[in-house]
């Protein structure tokens, strides 16, 4: 794991955005399952990415990679009746698949790295003891081997887990035999990232009743159709940049759509809230204030903002409450715990609570050695602080950024970041 000092400098000027990994995950996913051919446009080769293209060219999809754009035939997509699926370290990549991999008769082993092996998977447990399909698993590390094939029915999940088991399902359920209902059982989280899925799928040709967020009725027998695909950019990576310019940097940000669904976008809401100016001329987004203010931030609908709205707050006039947000726990780390544990060594305020933080804001950063916890987010988090910290900060592991933003450091110092290699 090789470090790297961040000299505390001013960002300025224009960075676009990465295409939203969400999205592309679901773009994949869709077009493999289409009897034709698809081009998915504005793909970052991210090692998320990377999995879900692995995990479909698995079970059949001929994908076809060039520098920023895929070429995608879902035709013979379910041949495949013995497979192995590596998730690396992507939870989208598991919960999507593991639906996805049963649509016909199959025999399946999901592996991977990291904490992905300590994400529950419960809810398909309980599927698959309901539906008679065979499974094995190690516990604390991702060995998972199923035999058997989804039954079109009614599948009953909580909604507080993981939006992601919700979405697998709404993948896969459309093109069993019989009709099928999912049944929320407890209050839905993550809302947004529903929504970009029930988008993804209307896309594609599949329709689903969405009754009010509490039941999705799915008829069988539908066709996926192919369809060429542009991937918008992605409102969880510009956080970093929109939290950047709040904090006295000047980012304008290319790429941005201000229609989109994706859940992410709340940071700009939640920055208005704390005092900062969000301002559009063109295709440009800038986010500015001269102080910030404390606010209350529900975590559950934006979980992978938190981290740096987190530094933000740090910075801000009073105390800030970031609560609902337990499920930041089970990422690729803990991430209340590392960024309660990072941002404190440079000077912040925060305490953990079981769900969240509060963070009392100071003046200043100082800097300081801090590491990234093998995390992206907490990596990117990092850097941005460094921005407004007193002295230099040095982190570890900076290779992580490539789970979901490959050229986060390209893209750093071209606006004016000033890194060393330790």
């Amino acid at each position: 794991m090789s470090q790297i000092k961040l000299i505390p400098t001013h960002l300025n000027g224009t960075v676009a955005i990465p295409p939203s990994k969400s999205m592309a995950h679901r773009a994949i996913i869709c077009a493999a399952l289409a009897k034709g051919k698809s081009r998915i446009d504005h793909i970052e080769y991210s090692q998320d990415i990377l999995a879900t293209m692995e995990a479909m060219k698995a079970l059949g999809a001929h994908i076809e990679a060039y520098e920023d754009y895929l070429l995608i035939d879902g035709t013979s997509t379910g041949t495949s009746r013995q497979c192995e699926i590596d998730c690396k370290e992507s939870g989208s990549t598991l919960r999507f698949m593991v639906p996805v991999s049963l649509i016909h008769e199959n025999h399946v082993r999901f592996i991977g790295e990291g904490n992905l092996g300590k994400r529950p998977l419960n809810v398909f447990y309980d599927i698959f003891d309901e539906q008679g399909i065979t499974y094995q698993y190690q516990k604390e590390t991702l060995d998972l081997k199923i035999r058997g094939q989804l039954k079109a029915g009614e599948f009953k999940v909580p909604g507080n887990v993981s939006s992601q088991f919700i979405s697998g399902l709404l993948f896969a359920l459309p093109l069993l035999e019989g009709d099928s209902k999912i049944i929320i059982t407890s209050s839905l989280e993550s809302i947004g990232y529903i929504d970009l899925t029930l988008q993804m799928l209307e896309t594609f040709g599949i329709r689903v009743v969405n009754h009010h967020y509490q039941e999705f009725h799915i008829a069988g027998r539908q066709r996926y159709q192919a369809h060429d695909y542009y991937v918008e950019a992605d409102y969880s990576q510009a956080a970093f940049y929109l939290v950047a310019g709040a904090l006295g940097n000047s980012v304008a940000l290319k790429g941005l759509n201000l229609d989109s669904l994706q859940g992410d976008k709340e940071a700009l809401d939640i920055l208005e809230r704390m005092g900062a100016k969000v301002t559009q001329a063109n295709d440009l987004i800038m986010v500015e204030a001269k102080s910030l203010k404390a606010t209350t931030i529900d975590g559950s609908q934006c979980p992978d903002v938190i981290p740096v709205l987190a530094l933000a707050a740090s910075l801000a006039e009073g105390t800030t409450k970031i609560e609902h947000a337990e499920r930041l726990r089970i990422k690729e780390c803990d991430r209340l715990a590392a960024v309660a544990s990072e941002l404190s060594k440079l000077g912040a305020k925060m305490t953990e609570t079981k769900d969240g933080l509060i963070i009392e804001g100071v003046s200043q950063l100082q800097g300081g050695q801090v590491s990234a916890w093998a995390d992206h987010r907490i990596a990117m988090t990092l850097a941005i602080a460094s921005t407004c910290a007193q002295t230099d900060i040095i982190i570890d592991n900076k290779e992580c950024v490539k789970k979901s933003y490959p050229s986060f450091w390209q893209d750093f110092k071209q606006l004016g970041g000033m890194t060393n290699e330790c």
